[in-house]
């Protein structure tokens, strides 16, 4: 990994410049000062260039931070992607506790709204069904065992492909990851960060994802629609919004059952995937499924 020294002269600050160790899942992020500014250096961790593409990250980044969503990109090494970032100062780092302000669910689809209509093109496509494919083909390689019920999911997630592919909604640059910890409120706005998995997608797929991953109820996904089309949804992108919330927890299903195959000691990927198809039949056995569902096709 690199070392803070080393990054800080790669980014244009002196090797002893004061900084101080933030928190991080993946990558190792520091706070710098320097002549009264702050910033975030972010060192990216060992083995994510091998899964990351760091040249569209940065075009995603820089596109975003034009916009007002991300926060000021200063500088990017797309050979690694080391980057510094201007610090947002005052915000809070959101999870599922913060977000039950309905004000700041409010201000995160409007934060959406601005990175879906003023963001420049990213550089590469989400590509779902296609990585719902992949997974599947590698998991049949490995011989592997899905969750108890996956298969007479099938026709139900079969129906859901068909009618959010069929019906031909043209894709905007979207987050694609919306973890509630990549969001920072100042109270009177709300930045999105992080742009490793971004790539243009339908814009229902960062609302319906954001909401899983926060555990929003019915009142928050009201917030969060009602703000990112400031009024009442019409009801076809309510649909493709919970369509997304099923599909997202299904490849994230997909994706825990090969982290488990593969023996990867960092979490118990099993019970993951587990918890994650059990919402997804949930959702998609519940009466207000399929009424949502025959929606996604009207205009």
């Amino acid at each position: 990994m690199t070392h803070i020294a080393d990054a800080l002269t790669r980014a244009g600050f002196p090797a002893d410049t004061p900084s101080t160790r933030l928190a991080g899942l993946t990558n190792v992020n520091h706070l710098v000062e320097r002549a009264g500014e702050q910033f975030v250096l972010r060192i990216p961790g060992a083995g994510t260039s091998e899964y990351i593409n760091r040249t569209t990250e940065e075009v995603a980044a820089r596109s975003a931070a034009a916009a007002g969503v991300n926060a000021e990109v200063v500088f990017f090494d797309a050979s690694d992607g080391l980057m510094v970032t201007r610090f947002v100062a005052g915000a809070a780092t959101m999870n599922a506790e913060r977000f039950k302000d309905l004000d700041a669910v409010a201000r995160a689809g409007r934060a959406f709204r601005e990175l879906h209509t003023t963001a420049s093109p990213f550089a590469t496509d989400f590509d779902l069904f296609g990585m719902i494919d992949e997974y599947k083909r590698l998991l049949a390689e490995k011989g592997a065992t899905l969750p108890d019920g996956y298969e007479a999911l099938q026709v139900t997630a079969e129906a859901t492909r068909a009618a959010l592919q069929t019906s031909n909604r043209p894709t905007v640059p979207s987050h694609c990851d919306p973890l509630c910890e990549n969001f920072l409120d100042t109270g009177e706005r709300m930045y999105v960060i992080d742009y490793e998995y971004s790539g243009n997608n339908d814009p229902m797929w960062d609302l319906g994802d954001l909401s899983v991953e926060g555990g929003f109820g019915p009142e928050q996904d009201a917030a969060l629609l009602r703000a990112y089309f400031g009024g009442e949804p019409p009801a076809n992108e309510v649909g493709r919004m919970v369509a997304y919330k099923a599909m997202c927890d299904l490849l994230w299903t997909l994706w825990g059952v090969i982290q488990h195959v593969n023996n990867n000691p960092a979490d118990d990927f099993w019970a993951y995937a587990v918890g994650r198809f059990e919402r997804c039949a949930a959702l998609m056995s519940s009466p207000e499924y399929s009424v949502h569902l025959s929606r996604v096709s009207e205009t």
